[in-house]
């Protein structure tokens, strides 16, 4: 790719980029939410046409208008939302809008579709049969199916858009191998991702986009976890990516739980007090009660039973209005689906909590709201022209930033984040960091939950540890190592 330029509404969010992918490498594309690198692969899989610049296939240019055309070329894009149904068995994704026939009636070969697909499953560890429902398979299962149907297609070149995002340790680990056997195999591979660990295991070469330009590039040899953030950001994140030191008096407790049971464990009870002015972590692996926890204190799915007290006072929470009443608000961990409305603005979506604030006799003040979210927008750093700018075209940094917005302007009390940085990059996380430490120092109890160890340790004044809905133990900061928190998570 040489020169791609591309602007969407006056935003340039491509500028010059020059990027090369070879046979048989693993490209790491790094760069913050909004520096452009979803949109340069968009464009090489046909999704978006380049305003000026020029693709090139061994050499010689060709023209790509659709993502058909990118398939033909030989390039498959694996999404971060994976592009699979489930109503249908493996066969019939792989096989999807060029199912074969037979038969002077043309009917759909079901058979052939299994007997082909079942030779790339078994090439990739996936021990499943090629006619096995879609609904049945993990999601780890199910980016293999792309994968396979991307190894169907013939791929020369497969770009991969976060694709460990939402899976486990283990689902990682044998994913990052099969991305490795395809590098043997001379597929060329764009991977994307803000886990730097894993970039810096299986990557050939890094290529750097920052504010949709080329920041610069990495070899093998180069590639460290340092150069690679100041490759992406061109700045010093030290003093948020580091623990910082804080006093610790007597904080008194402000959010209780006492023996509460949740609906996905309700044979379990958990106590514990989330103190004035704290951090407290929550770590655990996944399907250990934490987020189930979260929705019971927001009123998403209450309590079976058991007591939630803020202060003194013993609430009453069947709703998350019974929680925003006082004061307790939660950042889900989905935020599109459950933290925005995508399809309103900036400004929208900061000031619907406070509709009442801005309201008179059942008119909106919309000029006193495009202040107060301005205001509030501008104090969080969210990256936008305008707050009038829809939250949909937003980078995941900021669209996290717009759901704390939302709620900072109400005065909290308590703060629940449920996997505050999952899918951000290293410069907003640490933003993300320096906003929750802000809040903790303001006397907002701060309740953290979070699959990501060192997230855990870096911001958690204590560490409260789950294992299949039990509380297996609180570790004070000085007490806090990985060991010592994945010993609690599987069990104690």
């Amino acid at each position: 790719m040489r020169g791609i330029s591309k602007r969407f509404a006056g935003v340039q969010a491509l500028k010059d980029v020059d990027v090369e992918v070879y046979g048989g490498e693993i490209v790491a594309l790094l760069g913050e939410n909004g520096a452009g690198k979803s949109t340069l692969m968009k464009v090489l899989g046909g999704i978006h046409q380049p305003d000026s610049g020029e693709i090139l296939r061994d050499g010689r240019p060709v023209t790509i208008r659709s993502v058909g055309d990118s398939i033909r070329l030989g390039i498959s894009f694996i999404h971060q939302e994976l592009n699979v149904l489930d109503n249908l068995d493996i066969a019939g994704n792989v096989f999807l809008g060029r199912e074969p026939v037979r038969g002077p009636l043309r009917l759909m070969d079901r058979e052939r579709m299994v007997h082909e697909t079942q030779p790339y499953l078994d090439q990739l560890g996936l021990r499943v049969p090629a006619d096995l429902p879609l609904e049945r398979l993990s999601l780890a299962q199910r980016q293999m199916v792309e994968i396979a149907k991307a190894l169907s297609l013939k791929a020369r070149v497969l770009i991969m858009d976060e694709p460990t995002s939402s899976l486990t340790l283990t689902e990682t680990a044998r994913l990052l191998s099969v991305v490795q056997g395809l590098r043997s195999q001379g597929v060329g591979v764009v991977y994307i991702s803000h886990r730097l660990d894993e970039v810096r295991q299986i990557a050939d070469r890094v290529v750097g986009l920052r504010d949709g330009r080329n920041a610069g590039g990495l070899t093998r040899e180069e590639i460290t976890h340092e150069r690679m953030v100041r490759l992406m950001v061109g700045r010093d994140l030290a003093p948020a990516m580091v623990p910082e030191a804080r006093d610790e008096p007597e904080r008194p407790d402000l959010l209780t739980l006492d023996r509460v049971r949740t609906r996905r464990y309700p044979n379990q009870e958990v106590s514990f007090a989330v103190r004035q002015g704290e951090i407290l972590g929550m770590s655990g692996l996944v399907g250990s009660g934490r987020s189930e926890l979260a929705m019971a204190i927001f009123g998403v799915e209450p309590p079976l039973s058991g007591t939630i007290r803020l202060g003194a006072e013993t609430l009453e929470i069947h709703s998350p209005k019974d929680a925003i009443n006082k004061h307790i608000y939660l950042i889900p961990e989905d935020r599109r689906r459950s933290g925005l409305i995508v399809d309103m603005t900036i400004r929208e979506n900061i000031a619907l909590p406070a509709l009442d604030n801005f309201a008179s006799l059942g008119l909106i003040r919309r000029g006193e709201e495009a202040d107060v979210t301005a205001r509030a927008a501008k104090q969080l750093g969210v990256k936008a022209p305008g707050v009038d700018f829809l939250a949909k075209n937003l980078s995941g940094g900021n669209q996290q930033k717009v759901v704390i917005a939302k709620w900072l302007s109400l005065s909290p009390k308590v703060v629940i984040f449920d996997e505050p940085t999952r899918g951000i990059d290293v410069g907003a996380k640490a933003e993300i960091y320096v906003l929750i430490r802000e809040l903790a120092k303001q006397g907002v109890g701060v309740l953290v939950i979070s699959s990501d160890m060192e997230e855990v340790l870096l911001l958690s004044d204590r560490v409260a540890v789950m294992h299949e809905g039990r509380l297996t133990g609180i570790l004070d900061r000085a007490e806090c190592s990985e060991e010592a928190v994945m010993r609690l998570a599987v069990g104690g």
